[in-house]
């Protein structure tokens, strides 16, 4: 969750939704994010909403989960007694690990005794590969967890360094194996490119390792500079060089060449699966519209173009909820035009593309000439869809602006 939250208008203290929005419930499907916002350090590149120990201001992470199930039942509450089983459940943070996995885990038991978990449900965590051993693993995957997320970022040590990051050599590898063994049916290994200082040998050298340790999901995602953060203000000294986007390209391409060579392929831009049952649920659920519930200091919600976001800081969370009010801090009500442009934005950046009829007469003029450029698929044109070539995954920002007309 971003550290920064728009304005939107404030929401009501009791968490009531507009009775259009929760009408539309059984229309999509339904997920549960929870962000734990705690770490040991936080990273030089990293704007999201995250605390360190000293940063608590009387928090407590030991009772961290019996505040989060409070947030669960007001969920409850506030959709009333609508039949939603929960398709998928994502831990994210900070360090969803810091926690206890029994402390995780009675966060998963709340949500599957107010709304039921739907069989064969998703449930994913975010875990740095320190904060995690053989044994937490197995815990984890006692407690009802079937995919774990590790931030690999690189394998080369002075990489991880202008990051910030503090694993040791190996260890995301030997994490995916003990995962394997604890019994996760899903395991992903998440990578960074574009770091001041990355040779493309850099770049391959990480890619390799990633996939000997054979997980059956691989995320890359182009560092992003954020204003506020270490590494903006260490670039903006000259201490480092800014990422440089054609280096950044490259990286990518090499990506998708590395990836489909071992059998994954792309099914989001940033995001490559080994099949279908590899790819991640929780994230299309976002991807598709659909609706979810955001738990904890500063989680997103959104349903039935409802989104709203709940106060940042932990000690402010806590508070909220031990007086019985909702933890949201403003909502944006969505209207038809809103979601219609969300949909292009985020159907475009995946595999299956964006229904041309979701656009206008200048979008749909715009899209034969991507198709013209090399930049939508031409046989998905002739069937309706607008579906990013190669090259249009590196261009999709300005491709998507062309489509949105």
């Amino acid at each position: 969750m971003p550290s920064t939250l728009p304005d939107g208008e404030t929401a009501p203290r009791d968490g009531a939704l507009p009775g259009a929005a929760v009408e539309r419930l059984a229309e999509r499907a339904f997920g549960f994010y929870v962000h734990v916002p705690f770490c040991v350090t936080r990273c030089g590149y990293c704007d999201f909403n995250t605390y360190t120990a000293a940063e608590l201001g009387g928090a407590s992470r030991e009772s961290y989960h019996e505040t989060v199930v409070a947030e669960i039942r007001l969920a409850r509450r506030t959709l009333g007694d609508a039949e939603l089983p929960v398709r998928t459940v994502f831990f994210g943070g900070g360090t969803p690990t810091l926690l206890r996995a029994e402390a995780l885990g009675a966060i998963t038991r709340a949500i599957d005794g107010e709304f039921g978990l739907a069989p064969a449900a998703e449930v994913t965590t975010e875990a740095n590969p320190e904060s995690v051993d053989r044994a937490s693993l197995d815990r984890l995957r006692e407690a009802g967890f079937t995919r774990i997320s590790f931030g690999m970022q690189s394998v080369r040590p002075h990489v991880l360094q202008v990051l910030d990051r503090t694993h040791t050599p190996g260890r995301p590898e030997r994490c995916v194996a003990w995962a394997r063994a604890a019994g996760f049916e899903q395991v992903n290994l998440d990578l960074i490119y574009g770091t001041p200082g990355e040779s493309t040998e850099d770049w391959l050298a990480s890619l390799d390792a990633a996939l000997a340790a054979a997980p059956d999901h691989i995320s890359a995602y182009a560092l992003i500079v954020e204003d506020g953060t270490r590494l903006a203000a260490r670039i903006r000294r000259g201490e480092l060089p800014a990422p440089d986007d054609e280096a950044m390209a490259d990286r990518y391409l090499i990506a998708e060449e590395r990836l489909l060579a071992a059998s994954l392929r792309w099914y989001e831009i940033s995001n490559w699966a080994a099949s279908e049952r590899a790819v991640c649920r929780h994230n299309l659920l976002y991807w598709a519209g659909d609706h979810w519930w955001g738990a904890g200091p500063g989680a997103h919600s959104h349903i039935g173009g409802v989104r709203w976001w709940n106060v940042k800081h932990p000690a402010a969370y806590a508070r909220r909820l031990a007086d019985g009010h909702s933890p949201g801090q403003a909502r944006e009500l969505l209207s038809p035009e809103d979601r219609r442009l969300e949909r292009i934005m985020l159907e475009t950046r995946l595999a299956e593309g964006c229904p041309l009829d979701l656009l206008t007469g200048d979008g749909r003029a715009a899209a034969a000439g991507l198709v013209d450029d090399g930049l939508l698929n031409r046989a998905a044109h002739v069937e309706g869809r607008a579906v990013l070539t190669l090259r249009g995954r590196l261009l999709a920002d300005a491709v998507i602006r062309d489509l949105a007309r």
